[in-house]
């Protein structure tokens, strides 16, 4: 069975070396989705029956590891000099450096990676993460998959 949990945060980034309006700071609206995977469980009187894993938890989830680290900030490519230090003399800036360019492949696939272990078999029901999907705006998405 899979089930998915969508949510959403705003960030800033810029994509250095593109040809167009990206190279340019700017933010988004991004939505994030996590799908997993796992057996219904079925322990009578469990708070989780019927449930592969319960929504509520998913999202909490998945807001620890990502989206409260993500959302109202920069995110920065450590190879963009210039940015990443304009960012550090503004003081309290809630600025995030990553190891690759900002695009919404390389964020889906880091969000993947920091994710994947946070929900490995919490219910003992195989449960396993499958996807991210992000959004960079409504049309725009990037599939990280197992």
């Amino acid at each position: 069975m899979l089930i998915t949990r969508r949510l959403e945060f705003d960030a800033g980034h810029r994509i250095p070396n593109h040809n167009s309006q990206c190279r340019h700071l700017h933010g988004h609206r991004y939505a994030i989705e996590i799908t997993l995977s796992g057996q219904i469980i079925a322990t009578e009187g469990a708070s989780e029956q019927g449930m592969v894993m319960d929504f509520t938890e998913v999202k909490s989830i998945a807001q620890e590891v990502v989206v409260n680290q993500w959302d109202h900030a920069f995110l920065a490519y450590r190879g963009d000099a210039e940015v990443v230090a304009f960012l550090a003399t503004l003081p309290g800036h809630k600025t995030v450096v990553l190891d690759v360019v900002p695009t919404a492949e390389n964020l889906a696939a880091v969000a993947f990676q920091l994710l994947d272990a946070a929900y490995i078999d919490r219910y003992a029901n195989q449960l396993r993460l499958e996807q991210v999907r992000l959004y960079e705006t409504p049309n725009n998405w990037a599939d990280a998959r197992r």
